[in-house]
């Protein structure tokens, strides 16, 4: 058994905290059947005072703070007991509608014709009336901003033709997002015994907006909008308070208590909370508000390694290179409590002989990272390259060392 240790060195981004400096050592192994790296991630001064998360209590029903980035969960509490979510609904509403716009169903422009059942809505309103059609860019603004029932139904009708049609896009809509615990029977939030969800799925639903929808995320710092003369402000207060908000939704019913999903972003690090049932408007927001400096305070986001950057080679047996570029398919996060990043490490490993030809993006391996012993992400380690196989003397010459490797 023979060991060779490599050290290299890179800048990592850390987000919301000074950048970092730190060092990769690679230790090999060699056994018969697999190599095996380790790999140390030290990370020094990620910030200039080492701050230890202390636990919070927020004065609500069930609440839940994660990293946008990495969706790892900072705090949290009953996130995944079944909630009424009230008007927190509209994201899912808004979601099926975007969704309609990028597939080209709907059009911003288009003039939709109110429905009396749109006009008659009780709850929050935008106030549309049947004599006057109204754009369906005018009435994502009224869902959004002004939290319209009125607006949802005739968003929904001109997706889906009813109301009850366009919860069964929502439904699955959810299903694929993988809001497991969430069922929808209406568009606004409207309480229902068999309308449900958790304050973990609406993580999810509100992570995907931002996502998969930049160009309808602005909406959600709309202070206020006016349709009919009639001005509405925003009932998300956080958006006057805190310059870092840029979103989402406000909810309320006397069953479902008042409820606030806010996403903020500081120095390029975003986070969403979600907060149900608070006694008072007011009180979601400061529990908002408490939960959002928590998680800025307390941890940190290290943007460890770029997708397709180069990890590491690996040997390659009958190719016609006998080296493997290897390394991540995506962008490697980590969510951390502030100067802890010193104790992450990684263990990379592989089968060996690994044999061509290579596919680029084949999985030839894995990287395990862990916190104090604990096993806290697992990534594939993939072909960076595509090598093809050696010519037949190439694949002869290296059977033939194989049988005394």
């Amino acid at each position: 058994m023979s060991e060779l240790i490599v050290s290299l060195h890179k800048n990592p981004k850390v987000l919301d905290s000074p950048a970092a400096r730190y060092n990769d050592h690679f230790s090999r192994l060699q056994t018969p059947m697999k190599h095996l790296f380790v790999l140390l991630l030290v990370c020094l001064a990620i910030s200039s005072v080492s701050a230890q998360p202390q636990n919070i209590s927020v004065a609500a029903k069930a609440y839940m703070l994660s990293d946008f980035q990495t969706g790892q969960v900072l705090a949290g509490q009953n996130e995944d007991e079944r909630i009424e979510p009230a008007s927190l609904t509209k994201l899912m509403t808004a979601y099926v509608v975007f969704a309609a716009i990028k597939q080209k169903q709907l059009a911003l422009d288009q003039a939709v014709p109110v429905s009396e059942s749109a006009w008659r809505m009780i709850g929050s309103r935008m106030f549309i009336e049947p004599s006057k059609p109204v754009t369906v860019d005018e009435l994502i603004r009224g869902m959004i901003v002004q939290s319209g029932n009125d607006a949802c139904i005739a968003l929904a009708e001109a997706v889906a033709g009813s109301e009850a049609s366009f919860a069964n896009l929502m439904n699955k809509e959810a299903a694929r997002l993988g809001m497991k615990n969430t069922h929808f029977t209406n568009s606004t939030g409207l309480p229902d015994p068999e309308h449900y969800t958790t304050a973990h799925d609406l993580t999810l639903l509100a992570t995907a907006i931002i996502r998969d929808f930049p160009e309808f995320y602005p909406h959600y710092s709309q202070k206020e909008y006016t349709y009919n003369n009639i001005t509405q402000p925003n009932r998300n207060r956080l958006l006057w308070i805190d310059p870092h908000v840029d979103g989402m939704k406000t909810g309320w019913t006397k069953t479902a208590g008042y409820c606030l999903i806010t996403s903020a972003i500081r120095d390029k690090r975003r986070l969403i909370s979600v907060v149900i049932g608070a006694k008072s408007a007011n009180a979601r927001s400061q529990e908002s508000q408490r939960l959002l400096n928590y998680g800025f305070q307390f941890y940190d986001t290290l943007h460890l390694y770029k997708k397709n950057d180069s990890l590491t080679t690996i040997h390659l047996w009958k190719g016609a290179r006998n080296e493997l570029k290897a390394g991540f398919d995506r962008d490697v996060y980590f969510t951390l409590p502030k100067g802890q990043g010193d104790k992450l490490k990684a263990t990379m490993e592989y089968k060996q002989p690994l044999i061509a030809p290579v596919q680029l993006g084949q999985e030839v391996g894995t990287v395990k990272f862990t916190l104090d012993d604990k096993t806290i992400e697992t990534y594939p380690l993939v072909a960076l390259e595509k090598v093809d196989s050696a010519n037949f003397i190439g694949r002869a010459w290296d059977s033939v060392k194989l049988l005394f490797n």
